[in-house]
């Protein structure tokens, strides 16, 4: 069975690996049609992922295709379209059991923490399988990144009337509009490509886009378009330790700032800037099941539209070539995805 996999940084080598077993009790047997290229694959990928270790098979942006079950199967049956839910969590630790299933003290990521689904056919458990009887493939592998968005959104906590500022129009940020938009928010794009910012524009009709130059510029655009009070919530999606401290600068007084981006190194901030504002600083981790469902449907009904996502495609022959060039911003790269099989 064909798959690929990252030996250690900038490494990729395709392999064979034996066929997976019977599914067991609660369990399904899946074929990975597509799957969608993220910034944690990147980040594994170039060796700045935390939470990555190798050597790893990639791949935890799936749509797959159930050809077996096991015992005790009853949401899903072989032929079923679905997403993949790739967090592998415990249900028994205390964020577990409060149905804080994204924060799982012993989570496993899919093409993280354990190997995902860059290969032809693997073993799951069929609880992290959402059915979709209409949406291809394609659409399937682009859930868990709105997902990731949406929970974003939802940290945020916005409300119609309030001003939100994303940083970051790559994957997650555009995922995070995604349901800031839906919320009747007022957005602003901030990000340091003309590209990325024109796509928001064009895709979305976002007017206010702020092309990061230096803090002192993009602080007297936020004061402008603010008229001095600066944002509520601000959602910063870069995984740019610069990007992730200089944000606080743009939050108003008892604002929110809401870390979805992740990075390996330090923050480091004077403590008033934090304290002054009476600002409340959260993290966004994953996404829960629910966040999966409502996606699905979403696109489904057309309230979401994926097709301005996918910038580019490869298969498993071209892939290990052209992987490299999806880490370059002059790419314009937006989301790449894979057909496995």
């Amino acid at each position: 069975m064909r798959a690929i996999r990252l030996n250690s940084p900038q490494q990729f080598v395709p392999i064979d690996l034996d066929e997976p077993p019977p599914p067991g009790a609660g369990q399904a047997l899946v074929r990975t049609h597509q799957m969608g290229i993220c910034g944690t694959d990147l980040g594994g990928y170039l060796g700045k992922m935390p939470f990555f270790n190798y050597p790893r098979i990639i791949g935890h942006e799936l749509g797959v295709e159930v050809l077996e079950v096991g015992p005790g199967v009853s949401g899903v049956r072989p032929g079923d379209r679905c997403s993949v839910e790739p967090y592998l969590n415990c249900g028994r630790c205390y964020p577990c059991r409060r149905g804080a299933t994204n924060c799982c003290e012993s989570n496993q990521t899919l093409g993280v923490m354990c190997d995902g689904g860059l290969c032809e056919r693997f073993v799951i458990r069929a609880d992290k399988l959402h059915v979709s009887r209409s949406l291809s493939y394609e659409q399937l592998a682009l859930v868990e990144t709105l997902a990731i968005g949406c929970h974003a959104a939802n940290r945020g906590g916005n409300g119609a009337n309030d001003q939100v500022l994303i940083v970051g129009a790559g994957p997650i940020g555009l995922a995070t509009l995604e349901f800031v938009r839906l919320s009747g928010a007022t957005l602003t794009v901030m990000d340091m490509l003309e590209s990325r910012l024109e796509f928001c524009r064009e895709t979305y009709g976002i007017e206010n886009r702020i092309r990061y130059e230096s803090d002192e510029q993009a602080l007297d655009e936020v004061l402008q378009l603010t008229g001095g009070d600066r944002y509520p919530v601000v959602i910063d999606a870069t995984g740019n330790h610069h990007s992730m401290t200089g944000a606080m600068q743009f939050v108003a007084h008892t604002g929110t700032l809401v870390y979805v981006g992740i990075t390996s190194q330090t923050l480091c901030f004077p403590h008033p800037v934090l304290h002054k504002p009476e600002m409340t600083l959260k993290a966004s981790r994953n996404a829960l099941p629910s966040d999966f469902s409502r996606i699905i449907r979403l696109i489904e009904e057309g309230t979401i539209d994926t097709a301005p996502w996918i910038t580019h495609r490869t298969d498993l022959e071209r892939m290990i070539d052209e992987f490299p060039s999806y880490a370059k911003p002059e790419s314009g790269v937006i989301k790449a995805v894979v057909k496995v099989s």
